[in-house]
């Protein structure tokens, strides 16, 4: 039989995997030894610590509370019988799973990570580049970031900035179809589609108090943002762009905006993480890497 020990040792493991036969490959061990220090876990607590079906495991709220101490009180019974000098070098090794919108991920993370890459060689970076919202549980994504509202109270973020939309065309476009001044007009004209990978169906575009803009018949689809911009900047249609795509184009005149006074409230862009204590310091130093540089004005292109 488990000691009591090993059992929480397990039963935190599970709580930062997908699945128990996850957690098992983790450990070293079999998914039935996961399992069976789960049950017992359970039944010396008096509640279930595991919501389960054929597909995922997800922890329930007394859970999590376990987890917590569970993980608080396993750092400080490690810590016993740690060498003071292997411990910070120790906690600055492994793995830092990070997701990102696919455009602005390529962009902006290898800059933002570079120094803290080439500082700590013992930390694996690896990055998972998405335009769906990760789930930090069955993902098992140490940060993320996401563009957008933000309300899963499981999460710890930091709005660094805030990023506007636009929709833009070529001044030749202009020139050969014209300028709309309204939704109505931007309807007669060729536009842009992005294809939303989840549902097959194309974005909407976002306009102030909260209205949407479906194109009828897009001149062109595509479910990349980066082959939607090349698309934009080739006269082919209108489209819209957050301001990290828009704003170097619009700067150089090789695109302008229009429509600007329907144009939405920016969005905040967020880093993420578990609330889930003690953070390693690994995940920790990336993640106040991010906050800094995502933070910083002059990093991103903003309004």
């Amino acid at each position: 039989m488990l000691n009591r020990l090993e059992m929480l040792r397990i039963f935190c493991a599970a709580a930062e995997s997908a699945s128990f036969k996850a957690a098992a490959t983790r450990l070293g061990t079999s998914p039935q030894t996961v399992t069976r220090a789960v049950k017992d876990l359970e039944e010396a607590v008096g509640e279930p610590l595991f919501h389960r079906n054929t597909r995922q495991i997800r922890i329930t709220a007394a859970g999590e509370r376990l987890a917590e101490r569970a993980r608080a009180a396993l750092v400080d019974v490690d810590s016993l019988f740690a060498h003071p000098a292997s411990r910070s070098d120790t906690e600055l090794k492994g793995v830092v799973r990070i997701t990102a919108p696919s455009t602005l991920g390529r962009q902006h993370l290898l800059v933002a990570l570079r120094e803290v890459a080439l500082a700590h060689p013992g930390i694996t970076l690896d990055i998972r580049l998405s335009d769906q919202v990760a789930d930090v549980v069955d993902d098992e994504i140490d940060i993320g970031l996401r563009l957008g509202m933000f309300r899963d109270q499981r999460l710890v973020a930091r709005m660094t900035t805030r990023v506007g939309f636009h929709i833009v065309g070529t001044p030749e476009l202009v020139a050969r179809v014209g300028k709309p001044v309204d939704l109505a007009q931007l309807a007669a004209l060729p536009t842009t589609g992005l294809i939303d990978r989840s549902s097959g169906r194309a974005w909407p575009w976002y306009f102030a108090q909260g209205e949407q803009f479906n194109p009828r018949a897009p001149a062109f689809l595509t479910d990349d943002p980066e082959t939607e911009m090349e698309a934009i900047l080739s006269g082919l249609a209108y489209g819209q762009l957050p301001d990290y795509l828009a704003q170097p184009h619009l700067r150089s005149g090789r695109l302008v905006s229009v429509l600007d006074r329907f144009a939405p409230a920016p969005w905040g862009l967020y880093i993420y993480r578990s609330r889930r204590s003690p953070v390693p310091m690994r995940i920790r130093l990336v993640f106040d890497a991010l906050v800094a540089y995502f933070g910083d004005k002059d990093a991103v292109p903003a309004r």
